[in-house]
């Protein structure tokens, strides 16, 4: 039974990678230093995996911005505006594309949401005309920087329709899918060159979660014929996750050896592809969660391996965390701030390595230590009281219909609101925050290590506020903010105001780029025990005689731009954030 791993976290262990980016972006480094530290860390990463396991390690996942900016740069796919004529994709073009140079330059390319992550994803751009050809040998020598490592490499590509799906056309109506045969054949002289270094090759196709058209499905068929063939000996994996394959009857006969499951998120499409596998192609079952950070049941994802098993032969089965592991920190090691209770419910990327190995090991008929282990924590997670407040789930119980409704009619509010607030016909304001400057960032440091005493850090955040108002004022806004001094992150800062949350040091995961979020994590139930904005809002609005507004984060933004507890609804954690959110409005 093989195990092997979508991907894994490129930062670095200490966000070396962004570290080596911004020093470069700034001229402080050279780009022999910068591709010298993005080489260390691969290396680190493929030996992490290789020890903790998993015998194929993903190969292409690393990326210096953004692995689909990385397929653009292959396929030679570069706008006309960043006048490339070259036969490889330098790195100058490469940053030009994701983040442009100057205002004067050629625009960046568009920047949006990968599916419903927080991750982003450089847009592909198509128009009439375009050529396609292979412009970037950079897979090449990470496959075999790999193999001379001691790896086993599997290389990740994301698939060609995923790729034309998720990019865009720059003309009005021009059908961006006019290019998939010229695409395909680029794909094709990719996977000749792969195929002759590699046993398996990895295509990511997470479009097939979506409610995609039967046409489109009969196209892939057609078009994973072709390349298949171009592949040679080395096998095609296809990489759905995120969801349930819409079309399993159809989509599964996608000609490739093997068919990847996101079973985390959704077990019940088992059954469906279990009856419909062609007879060559084998099944990787994506058991342990990659996008959120609590230790897998171990027992329920040994019974799915065997229930498949049984089914289809223990060689026709590989096991792998449903997604890439991008989305999750990289190591729990060194994250010592953290309740040690707690700590144990976690894995990191590092940790859910370890688990895909373990579970393999015992659906084989092994015991391994780590199951025992296990069982032990999740019996001791399921026993903690500290998950549980008495007093939020009586709330949560009481919640009522009239909760949902306003008190009043909006004609009667807004009647109310103008006579109150007396504000012109289209009224100024801004979203909220003004900037942090190193001054801001220093004070709050200082007070968060007891280097500087409440009153210094109280008197430091009023004299900031002051500062935003005045400026307000000067420029002529109807609504004033408070400019937020005292907030390091939207998110973070109600997570260190509301019971149920706990942070970490270092368990930084990648947004785009050099940029990078460390996701608060919701372990227990959320409850308001103190005020949380209401000392710099009452401030801030007796300095002015005009509207001041409250910047409050909403449930869902603090749901979802957090790690949620998984041994309860969403629902009702997302109801018991909006509840506290609610005393505070």
């Amino acid at each position: 039974m093989l195990t092997h791993n979508l991907g894994f976290p490129r930062i670095g262990r200490n966000r070396e990678l962004k570290w080596a980016l911004e020093g470069f972006w700034q001229g402080r480094i050279s780009k022999r230093q910068l591709l010298d530290t993005a080489r260390e860390i691969r290396l680190e990463n493929w030996r992490i995996q290789k020890d903790a396991g998993i015998d194929l390690v993903p190969v292409g996942d690393f990326s210096l911005y953004d692995h689909i900016l990385d397929m653009t740069a292959t396929l030679g796919a570069v706008p006309e505006r960043f006048g490339f004529e070259g036969n490889e994709v330098d790195l100058d073009t490469y940053f030009r594309m994701a983040r442009a140079e100057d205002e004067s330059g050629p625009a960046a390319m568009e920047m949006t949401k990968w599916f419903d992550t927080n991750y982003h994803y450089i847009v592909p751009e198509f128009w009439p005309g375009q050529v396609f050809r292979l412009s970037s040998s950079r897979l090449f020598r990470q496959v075999q920087e790999a193999r001379q490592s001691g790896v086993q490499p599997k290389p990740v590509l994301p698939g060609p329709f995923t790729y034309i799906y998720l990019g865009k056309g720059m003309e009005p109506g021009f059908d961006r899918w006019e290019h998939l045969d010229e695409i395909v054949g680029a794909y094709c002289k990719v996977l000749a060159g792969l195929g002759k270094e590699c046993q398996y090759i990895q295509m990511d196709e997470p479009i097939l979660v979506l409610d995609l058209d039967r046409k489109m499905l009969e196209r892939m068929i057609n078009a994973y014929d072709r390349l298949a063939k171009a592949a040679g000996n080395a096998k095609i994996m296809i990489a759905t996750y995120f969801g349930e394959i819409a079309h399993p009857a159809t989509a599964i006969k996608i000609p490739v050896a093997a068919f990847h499951l996101d079973l985390a998120q959704s077990p019940g499409q088992l059954g469906a592809v279990l009856e419909n596998l062609p007879d060559h192609t084998a099944l990787s079952m994506g058991v342990v969660n990659g996008r959120n950070i609590w230790r897998v049941d171990m027992d329920w994802a040994i019974d799915l391996v065997c229930q498949a098993g049984k089914v289809l032969g223990q060689d026709r089965i590989m096991v792998a965390p449903s997604c890439s592991l991008l989305h999750v920190p990289m190591d729990i090691a060194g994250e010592n701030g953290l309740d040690p209770e707690i700590r144990t419910w976690l894995a990191f990327a590092r940790e859910k390595c370890f688990e895909v190995a373990a579970i393999a090991d015992a659906a084989s008929g092994g015991q391994p230590d780590a199951l025992i282990e296990n069982r032990k924590i999740l019996a001791a997670r399921r026993a903690c009281t500290r998950r549980m407040d008495p007093g939020v789930r009586d709330r949560l119980a009481s919640i009522s219909e009239q909760m949902f409704t306003r008190s009043s009619p909006f004609p009667e509010r807004k009647k109310a609101q103008s006579a109150l607030l007396d504000l012109p016909i289209l009224p100024t304001t801004t979203i909220g925050s003004f900037p942090q400057t190193g001054e801001i960032r220093a004070i709050r440091k200082r007070y968060r290590q007891g280097e500087a005493d409440r009153e210094e850090y109280v008197q430091s955040m009023k004299e900031y506020i002051e500062f935003a108002v005045q400026q307000q004022e000067k420029a002529g806004l109807d609504v004033l903010v408070h400019g937020e001094p005292e907030r390091n992150d939207m998110v973070e800062y109600f997570a260190t105001k509301l019971d149920g949350f706990c942070l970490t040091e270092n368990g930084w995961v990648q947004s785009y780029g050099s940029r990078c979020v460390k996701p608060p994590i919701i372990y227990g139930d959320v409850s308001r025990p103190h005020p949380m904005t209401i000392l710099w809002s009452t401030f801030a609005q007796s300095l002015t005689k005009k509207p001041m507004k409250a910047m409050l984060t909403g449930p869902v933004t603090i749901l979802r731009w957090s790690f949620v507890r998984d041994d309860q609804p969403q629902r009702d954690t997302c109801f018991q954030l909006a509840l506290a959110i609610r005393d505070e409005v």
